[in-house]
């Protein structure tokens, strides 16, 4: 390496080293910082101190060429970013308290336009894990074929990957917290049981429920409230391992799962749950999917929404246009999903000849929910990186932070919403709410 060269790593390395401190200062950002020549910021910091860590000075100029959310995405997943002493929540509760635009007004613009420069030609360097994943360009026309190469990206990652982080039945939606204390697995029971009470279930029922994941509320459903239970979903992992619990708890005449559309279900049912699947359906597709759920449901049926939600803004042009947050979910994660606002999905429930009946707002459960998974995950990363590989398991980490801080900062809600097949005359259901939480 020539000295002219030696000389230009030095500038940008005392560069960076400058403007971070300027910076640390402005917004009084109680975070160092790990120099990948292994210096820091502030000088003496603390080797137990949290630390953003920063593997190569091509990250600093990717980061300054493209500052946006995929570029840290993806700096993080290939740890080329990194948090030492702690995690995602501990960076988020140390975020600065300093409004932007104060920060702004108060930065040095000289050094910062300065630093730029040292940096602005400089190779980004690699590598670029997710550069090429394009969730967001997945199909989302509701076809079978759509759906299932969808659904199996996300859930037949690996079941034991997932059974690193969630409860031991594998429920991978909200649970219910009747105390905010309570472990994952008290609160994922708690929520079957909730579900089977909001729907009524009784012996000899027929229900249906769709998106049935690893089988837990099938399951649940017919142990301990005798109905005759369904599942459908299109992951074929989790077919196999339903398919697996319903013999070891000996169900097989009451229980059943199979690999199968929604829309290609016949029906009826007398009861119906959507818990956590409405999200992949897609907004183009609601027609089809609220109609298909009305004609599997007998008269007088009851159906139970369970599903996330964005909030409104002044018109639907403005809401399908999408955060980016919300764009990094679909290109990473949930490829070919969306979700709707709360008032859409009542909206087509009536649209649809369904009577809503009662409507909970989960948002705090399910913030807490994935924090829960992102700490179990974490606790059990390194046997998560021998299943699924670091890139990945980094990947889920920042997902499922993510998610817990949009619901603890209501960025995002979750509710449940129960509706019956409209018919004229009393519903059935009783009075009040008060058989709920007995």
């Amino acid at each position: 390496m020539s000295t002219s060269t030696n000389a230009r790593g030095a500038a940008r390395l005392l560069s960076i080293q400058r403007f971070l401190a300027h910076a640390r200062e402005q917004l009084s950002f109680e975070v160092g910082f790990l120099l990948w020549d292994g210096s820091t910021v502030p000088a003496n910091l603390s080797s137990s101190a949290l630390t953003i860590a920063i593997a190569d000075e091509g990250a600093v100029a990717a980061l300054m060429r493209r500052p946006k959310l995929e570029t840290i995405v993806n700096l993080w997943v290939a740890a080329r970013i990194d948090i030492r002493n702690g995690s995602i929540f501990d960076l988020a509760a140390r975020r600065p308290k300093v409004r932007t635009r104060h920060f702004l007004k108060n930065l040095d613009k000289r050094l910062a336009l300065a630093t730029a420069a040292k940096f602005a030609f400089l190779p980004r360097g690699g590598p670029w894990p997710l550069e090429k994943v394009r969730g967001d360009k997945a199909r989302a026309d509701g076809s079978e074929d759509a759906n299932r190469k969808n659904v199996q990206y996300h859930y037949d990652l690996s079941n034991a990957f997932y059974a690193l982080f969630l409860d031991p039945e594998m429920v991978y939606s909200c649970a219910y917290f009747t105390d905010w204390g309570n472990d994952l697995g008290t609160a994922q029971h708690d929520k079957l049981d909730m579900i089977c009470r909001k729907l009524r279930l009784r012996p000899g029922d027929t229900f249906l429920d769709i998106g049935c994941g690893w089988g837990a509320l099938v399951c649940h459903a017919a142990r301990y409230y005798g109905v005759r239970a369904h599942g459908v979903t299109l992951a074929e992992q989790q077919s196999a391992s339903a398919r697996d619990r319903i013999t070891r708890l000996n169900l097989q005449d009451r229980v059943t799962v199979e690999l199968i559309d929604y829309a290609k279900l016949q029906g009826p049912y007398d009861k119906i749950a959507s818990i956590g699947m409405f999200e992949h359906v897609g907004l183009r597709n609601h027609t089809t999917y609220f109609s298909t759920i009305h004609r599997l449901l007998k008269p007088r049926g009851l159906y139970l929404h369970h599903a996330i939600a964005r909030h409104a803004t002044r018109d639907d042009k403005s809401f399908r246009k999408k955060t980016a947050e919300h764009s990094a979910l679909q290109r990473y994660i949930f490829p070919g999903g969306d979700v709707d606002h709360l008032a859409m999905s009542i909206a087509n429930l009536e649209r649809h000849r369904f009577e809503v009946h009662d409507v909970e707002n989960w948002r705090e459960h399910y913030a807490r929910t994935t924090r829960l998974w992102h700490d179990r995950l974490y606790a059990n990363r390194e046997a998560a990186e021998r299943e699924v590989g670091s890139e990945k398991t980094r990947l889920w980490l920042a997902y499922l932070a993510g998610c817990s801080l949009g619901f603890e900062r209501a960025a995002m809600a979750v509710f449940q919403t129960l509706a019956s097949k409209r018919t004229r005359g009393p519903s059935g259901l009783p009075p009040t709410r008060a058989h709920l939480y007995v």
